[in-house]
């Protein structure tokens, strides 16, 4: 499965003179990701063992083996292991965003919600149990996990409703919160999360195939950590609550259990020193650095200087945006006289503090942060773009920007930091027609970010 820049072709990019060297940088670093390929060349059964890269377990000649596949990328990367395992899946179980055409899945699909939970995705989680209700001690469970999974299988605590857990999730994207801080709170209110499935099969063994969105690429934070041990707390919880001041604004129910968590009530999630995690391997088979590493390497095939800045960006969207201007014209002046291209990559995952009620996602935050502060620098692009797809709210993947964009906007009468207060960032690019949209990318690595001067 590959994906394409849907058309139109963003305006700053169409008449940039290296549009070429670009689409493909950014095509090949999407495909290199692809769930379907990442899974494909990761696995494969041999003598009776399944193979995961280099390393192997046994399958029991008693027991069968089963497919759980949970994320954005779940079609692709189940469709992976079919082409791998064939026939040797006994049965399986899709769990996604989107439903695709049937020539594409080869198992039952279910659809979630994301990135808030809604009945989907309750739903989904009611069919996945009764699914592993069937996986018996001498079976292996094969997950293919990615990320939304934590908000497109949604099981409540005991006590706990939909709608209590819908809010929290609401409100501490809106406030800002991490996606270590998000799911440590998940973790703490849902059944399957903080290493939940493998709890509802083991003692089967669990052999799980990771693609990473998350930073640092931490098992235990990458969807929540179905099958991954739990070092968080209620505690830990309880915590983060207090650094956003939202006690008085969670759901009393939420706020209830965590507290009675937190005194020993309820039980904790499965932790690190757990002896049950034997029968568990967790394997990341791509992640954002494969990604930028992938567009690095397209580049250079094509002349192209590059420097590969971090797969760890974090920071308020629009304040990265800013440094990234602050990068640019450094470059544009380095390059006067360079005979070749340059571009720096960045992958990451930034946040966005909501004080509005725009539309738009961090990618094209980031990418009005650096409108004002790139004015007037020639032949200088800032894209920016989710890779699963999907920026935020907005229906866009994210942005382009260019030494023309603060001018360009100005004779429409668009002021960037107007659309910045109000969170609003798809609205400013779209109207210049430098937003960026794509067909499905089979997969989510965070952000890539690409700063091209010539």
């Amino acid at each position: 499965m590959s994906f394409d820049l849907r058309h139109p072709i963003p305006t700053s990019l169409a008449n940039h003179p290296h549009k070429d060297i670009l689409l493909k940088a950014i095509q090949e670093s999407l495909n290199e990701v692809a769930g379907d390929q990442a899974v494909r060349r990761s696995l494969h059964i041999e003598q009776g063992r399944l193979w995961v890269g280099d390393q192997s377990y046994p399958l029991s000649s008693e027991g069968k083996l089963y497919l759980l596949a949970v994320g954005k990328a779940a079609v692709a990367m189940a469709a992976g292991a079919k082409e791998s395992l064939g026939d040797q899946i006994s049965a399986g179980i899709i769990v996604t965003k989107f439903r695709p055409s049937e020539e594409q899945s080869n198992f039952p699909v279910l659809l979630g919600d994301h990135p808030v939970p809604k009945q989907q995705s309750l739903a989904a989680a009611r069919a996945v149990e009764s699914f592993l209700k069937s996986i018996q001690a001498q079976d292996t469970l094969l997950c293919l996990i990615s990320g939304g999974a934590s908000a497109l299988l949604t099981s409540p605590r005991p006590n706990l409703r939909l709608r209590e857990v819908q809010k929290t999730t609401q409100l501490l994207l809106r406030c800002g919160a991490t996606i270590q801080e998000l799911n440590t709170i998940r973790k703490h209110l849902d059944r399957f999360k903080g290493g939940g499935i493998f709890q509802a099969v083991k003692p089967a063994q669990v052999i799980s195939l990771i693609i990473s969105d998350v930073i640092g690429d931490s098992l235990e934070v990458i969807g929540s950590g179905l099958t991954a041990p739990d070092p968080t707390t209620f505690q830990d919880a309880l915590a983060i609550l207090d650094h956003y001041e939202l006690r008085s604004s969670i759901p009393g129910a939420v706020l209830e259990y965590l507290e009675e968590g937190a005194r020993g009530i309820h039980p904790e999630t499965l932790k690190p020193q757990s002896e049950d995690f034997s029968r568990v391997a967790n394997h990341i088979i791509a992640s954002n650095r494969h990604a930028c590493e992938a567009a690095q390497r397209a580049f250079q095939a094509a002349g192209v200087k590059t420097l590969h800045l971090t797969s760890f960006l974090q920071g308020e969207a629009s304040q990265v945006g800013r440094v990234f201007a602050a990068f640019a014209r450094q470059l544009s002046i380095q390059q006067v006289n360079a005979d070749q291209p340059i571009c720096w990559i960045a992958g990451g995952e930034t946040t966005v503090t909501v004080r509005g009620s725009g539309i738009g996602g961090r990618n094209s935050e980031l990418a009005l942060g650096a409108v004002a502060e790139m004015a007037g620098l020639e032949n200088t692009l800032l894209i920016t773009l989710a890779s699963d797809g999907d920026d935020g709210f907005s229906p866009a993947a994210g942005a382009v920007v260019s030494g023309s964009t603060f001018s360009r906007a100005a004779q429409m009468g668009l002021q960037p930091n107007e659309f910045l207060k109000r969170n609003d960032s798809f609205s400013f690019f779209n109207q210049l027609n430098d937003c960026i949209y794509t067909t499905p990318t089979h997969t989510n690595v965070n952000d890539l970010i690409f700063l091209f001067v010539s």
